[in-house]
């Protein structure tokens, strides 16, 4: 109802603008036709104004903010030129006062707006309310790693809605996707398109907020795609997703925060303790004399003692001990023969 009486209010103003007009232009055109031709003009755009309104309901705060703070901007440099090159315009083009303020700030309203749009990354730091609700909730946004991307299992995770963070793709990490996808290399290939279709699985998901970083920033230029992301990251004061281990260490080097998903998927994986029994099937020998391999189902690799000879068979397995490493979690286990 609120959206409603502010349309209706908005044409009627859209129709005293049109007024306004045509009073100026009755001293300088005895024409009929101009009034209706300006008021028709006024309120078709009024119109598209709002039709344009309606079929686009999700909006950003930070564009939004851009475009009153472009507008507010524009208004005032508006002013301050028409008090002083106004007069110097109105004799050189012979048009009246109003005319030449109209165009002025059509014009600065549009170039404000528009330089706020294209650098709203850092004039939303500017606006001290327009981030305090994310900087109490702890939204940082997450800068994507080229890995993490062709690893896939972000778009899972997601989904699930763990993250309500805001996602960043810059455009060079986006570049080196791309420059894989077209590689020679036919595994390279395959893993340069899986990271592009995941990319648009993650655009097409209405519950992903996932924008693409155009901007080209100074402390940039000449640095290799990894420190790109790090020093991004820290000028967005966020944090650097990535299942790359020199990655998180140049980034811990930096203090800037990480999400490593290996750590993420180490964390979640099931416990055993030792002298627990289960059952598994072992899959291949080890590397010692009375070795077996086998596989949880989240990968992680059981290493059975005394079942060499049981390969292809499910066995029932007592747990010895377990091993943290970089790479991941090993069990150790003993079969035990009935």
């Amino acid at each position: 109802m609120d959206l409603i009486i502010l349309r209706c209010v908005f044409l009627l103003c859209a129709g005293g603008v049109s007024a306004i007009i045509n009073a100026s232009l009755n001293a300088a055109n005895s024409n009929e036709v101009m009034p209706w031709l300006v008021f028709i003009g006024v309120m078709a755009l009024a119109v598209v104004v709002v039709i344009g309104d309606i079929y686009a309901p999700r909006k950003r705060i930070d564009t939004i903010t851009s475009v009153y703070f472009g507008v507010l901007v524009g208004v005032l440099l508006t002013y301050v030129f028409s008090v002083a090159l106004g007069p110097l315009l109105q004799q050189t083009f012979n048009a009246p006062l109003l005319t030449v303020q109209l165009v002025i700030a059509l014009v600065l309203c549009y170039v404000c707006t528009s330089v706020l749009l294209q650098t709203k990354d850092d004039f939303r730091f500017l606006i001290p309310y327009v981030e305090f609700v994310r900087e109490v909730k702890g939204f940082k946004p997450l800068v994507l790693d080229t890995s993490v991307v062709i690893d896939g299992r972000i778009a899972d995770l997601v989904s699930t809605g763990v993250f309500d963070n805001q996602l960043i793709m810059p455009r060079f990490a986006l570049s080196e996707l791309q420059a894989i996808a077209d590689s020679g290399d036919k595994l390279r290939r395959i893993r340069g398109r899986r990271g592009l279709d995941v990319l648009n699985r993650m655009r097409a998901d209405e519950n992903v907020d996932l924008m693409i970083f155009d901007r080209e920033l100074p402390e940039l230029a000449g640095q290799t795609v990894d420190l790109k992301l790090v020093l991004l990251a820290k000028h967005l004061e966020g944090k650097v997703v990535t299942g790359d281990f020199n990655l998180n260490k140049v980034a811990k080097l930096h203090s800037v925060a990480v999400i490593n998903l290996n750590e993420i998927s180490n964390s979640l994986r099931p416990v055993f303790l030792p002298d627990e029994i289960f059952r598994l099937k072992v899959i291949k020998a080890g590397e010692g004399p009375e070795q077996g391999v086998g596989y949880l189902d989240d990968g992680t690799m059981v290493v059975i003692e005394g079942a060499r000879n049981r390969i292809g068979d499910e066995l029932e397995v007592r747990v010895t001990s377990t091993l943290q490493t970089n790479a991941g979690k090993m069990i150790f286990t003993k079969f035990e023969p009935q």
